[in-house]
């Protein structure tokens, strides 16, 4: 369970955003998960670009919940342009609004032993269902 004393943990997790709803739904259930998971009560789901939530919208309604520290945090692999630079700016852009407000943009997702796993599980999966042949 995350906690940080003193403060009201708010988080925004963040992926690229698409034209696609089933795209956008699924930052829903990694919500719901980490919610479960972490046990934080205050967790919003934000798109960067193409689809609603942004990343100010997540981040005010953090706020009106209640949230006096903000983590955000990017749901992709690598620490490409989008984790390291544009995603930050939106952030501090959002966060002005909020003098009170502390805030931090945590590292992507990265290099892992736990993402190895997940991708030994899911080429286990994959072979259970059988080896379709391709020419």
């Amino acid at each position: 369970m995350l906690h940080v004393p003193g403060e009201t943990l708010g988080v925004v997790i963040v992926d690229h955003g698409s034209r696609k709803a089933a795209a956008n739904d699924m930052l829903l259930e990694v919500v719901a998960l980490f919610k479960r998971v972490a046990g934080v009560t205050i967790v919003e789901p934000a798109h960067m670009e193409l689809a609603e939530p942004t990343i100010e919208q997540a981040f005010d309604r953090c706020v009106a919940q209640g949230a006096t520290l903000v983590m955000v945090h990017p749901y992709f692999l690598s620490p490409g342009r989008h984790s390291t630079t544009d995603i930050p700016t939106l952030v501090a852009t959002a966060a002005a609004k909020h003098e009170k407000i502390q805030y931090r943009v945590t590292e992507s997702l990265g290099l892992d032993e736990k993402i190895a796993l997940l991708i030994e599980s899911r080429i286990s999966e994959c072979l259970r269902r059988g080896i379709p042949r391709h020419v």
